[in-house]
């Protein structure tokens, strides 16, 4: 399973895609990033006469964080899409299922080392504010909990896009219909704001995000994370094996 995550790694930094992707996320979240700061200059003079005014943290790494969620609501799908979807393409998933490995392994391998992948964005954008402790102070257990719950949504982010990526031999399909998928999860909460749609507001993936991002760790949040990960995870696991059994 180890091995497979580490190929599957391997393969995504020998794609192109993954290089320009890299690149362009930080260089469009380290603009936001110096836009928060930005803002935050202009306004210190008039929160510091405030008690209780949110600090740095609250101003610069946290909006960073919320900007990169929804970035990577984009391009997570680009990274999943040819999980299961090229190998069905290239005729190579054969191969695959016939490899000496349970289903469950092969599916854990493909969704580590996807996500390891996109761990390493999280590491990289938590570097940004991070670099602020040179010259201020900065709300770490607030921070942690932010990193935390971007880390849980790129991890649910991952299990669905594979299973998707399973369902078709075209990853331009497995991106888009894993874009259509996530979204809907995303913008679900606007019908979640009545008191009549308690289903579709504890669908919402933003809704379960924006406590961790003010510093609330609740264990109902972390655990609708964990379940929606490990659903979609089992959901692939079953598809694959009865296409094996096939």
């Amino acid at each position: 399973m180890l091995t497979l995550a580490k190929n599957e790694l391997y393969r995504l930094f020998l794609s192109p895609l993954a290089w320009i992707i890299l690149a362009l996320t930080q260089l469009i979240l380290a603009y936001l990033f110096l836009t928060h700061i930005d803002y935050f200059v202009q306004i210190q003079a008039k929160i510091a006469t405030i008690p209780g005014a949110p600090g740095l943290t609250e101003l610069v790494a946290i909006p960073l964080l919320n900007n990169a969620a929804t970035i990577l609501l984009l391009i997570t799908p680009l990274i999943t899409m040819r999980l299961i979807a090229e190998e069905r393409r290239n005729e190579s998933l054969p191969l695959l299922l016939s490899a000496p490995l349970s289903m469950s392994q092969i599916v854990l391998g493909k969704f580590i080392g996807t996500f390891c992948f996109l761990l390493l964005l999280v590491i990289l954008v938590s570097l940004m504010p991070l670099s602020l402790t040179v010259g201020s102070n900065l709300d770490f257990g607030l921070l942690l909990s932010g990193m935390l719950g971007l880390t849980l949504l790129l991890s649910s982010f991952t299990a669905i896009g594979l299973f998707l990526s399973s369902l078709t031999k075209q990853p331009a399909i497995a991106s888009m219909t894993t874009f259509a998928s996530l979204f809907l999860l995303w913008i679900i909460d606007w019908a979640g704001n009545s008191e009549s749609s308690g289903l579709f507001s504890w669908l919402s993936l933003l809704r379960h995000y924006q406590p961790l991002l003010q510093g609330e760790v609740n264990s109902s949040d972390i655990s609708y994370y964990l379940i929606v990960t490990t659903l979609f995870l089992i959901v692939t696991i079953h598809h694959l094996d009865s296409e094996r059994l096939k």
